[in-house]
C-alpha cells in the first residue's frame, strides 16, 4: 500500500479543538480526482487540502481542496493549514490554485496572515435562501459562483438561526455558501456559515466567507481592518484587513494529528 503523509490542523485556533480542522496531504504528483475525493470522504473533515510542488515557478505549490462530497473553488482555512504545515523556515509560502489565483500564507507574529482575493457582491433578493436559513435579514447579497450573504440587524439573530438544511440542499445540490452576518459584541463582526450541499451543514470557521465579508464590512464600518468571530460550536477568531483587491486574514494554527494515510 502507498503511504501518504497526513497532518490534521485546527486552523484559526490558538488551542486544540477550536477553529476549523483541515487535513493537509502533500503529494509528489496528482492522484486521480476520484482518489482525491475518496480520500477526502474518508477523512470526513470540512476540507482536505492536497498539494504538489509547482513546476511553473508561479508559486511554491499547487493546491486543491475537497470536502467529503465535492472539490471547491476556494477554501481559506485549509490554505492557512497548508501554509502552517509547509512554510518550514521560510517567511511565506505561495500556492497556485485552479480558480482562486495565487494565494499566500506568511508569518505574522504568533500566527499567519492569509492573503485571499477580496470578492465583491451585488444586492439581490434571495427569498428561497432566506426561507431556508431563517430569520429576517435586512440585506441580501449574491456573488456568481455560489455565494450568498444575509445581513442581520443583531448578533442575537445570527446566533438564534436554525436553518432548514433539507430545504437548503433542495435549493442547492452543489456548493452554495450561505453566510449570515451581523455587527458583533466582543468583535466588530459576527458570522455563521452553512454549506449543506457540500456536505457541511455548518462550517466551523470559513476563510472563503471572509473573502466576501472583508470588503463588505470594511465599507460599512468605514475601516480597512476589523475583528471577526465565526460563532459555530467550535468558534474561531480572525482579524480581517482590506488591502486593495485583497482580503488579508489573520489567525493561528495548531497541529493535532500527524501520521500516514495508506491507499
Amino acid at each position: 500500500m502507498r503511504p501518504l503523509p497526513f497532518t490534521q490542523v485546527d486552523a484559526f485556533a490558538d488551542r486544540p479543538f477550536t477553529g476549523n480542522p483541515a487535513a493537509v496531504m502533500p503529494l509528489d504528483c496528482w492522484l486521480p480526482d476520484a482518489t482525491l475525493q475518496a480520500i477526502a470522504a474518508e477523512n470526513n473533515l470540512a476540507e482536505t487540502a492536497f498539494t504538489v510542488p509547482d513546476a511553473t515557478g508561479t508559486a511554491d505549490y499547487e493546491l486543491r481542496w475537497f470536502t467529503p462530497l465535492v472539490e471547491v473553488a476556494l477554501c481559506g482555512h485549509a490554505t492557512l493549514a497548508s501554509g502552517h504545515v509547509l512554510i518550514g523556515d521560510r517567511d511565506a509560502v505561495r500556492f497556485a490554485t485552479r480558480k482562486a489565483g495565487v494565494l499566500e500564507v506568511r508569518r505574522d507574529g504568533k500566527g499567519y496572515a492569509l492573503d485571499l482575493p477580496a470578492w465583491a457582491m451585488q444586492p439581490k433578493a434571495l427569498p428561497d435562501i432566506v426561507a431556508g436559513v431563517g430569520g429576517a435579514p435586512v440585506e441580501t447579497w449574491w456573488r456568481e459562483g455560489g455565494y450568498s450573504l444575509l445581513v442581520y440587524a443583531s448578533a442575537e439573530e445570527v446566533l438564534a438561526l436554525s436553518p432548514d438544511f433539507h430545504r437548503l440542499r433542495a435549493i442547492d445540490p452543489g456548493d452554495i455558501l450561505y453566510i449570515a452576518t451581523a455587527p458583533g459584541h466582543d468583535t466588530d463582526v459576527v458570522s455563521r456559515v452553512f454549506a449543506p450541499g457540500a456536505g457541511i451543514d455548518e462550517d466551523p470557521v470559513t476563510g472563503s466567507a471572509h473573502a466576501l465579508l472583508t470588503p463588505y464590512w470594511a465599507q460599512r464600518l468605514g475601516s480597512d481592518r476589523f475583528t471577526a468571530f465565526q460563532a459555530s460550536a467550535r468558534g474561531g477568531h480572525l482579524t480581517c484587513r482590506l488591502e486593495g483587491d485583497r482580503a488579508v486574514l489573520g489567525g493561528q494554527c495548531v497541529t493535532v494529528i500527524e501520521g500516514i494515510f495508506r491507499i
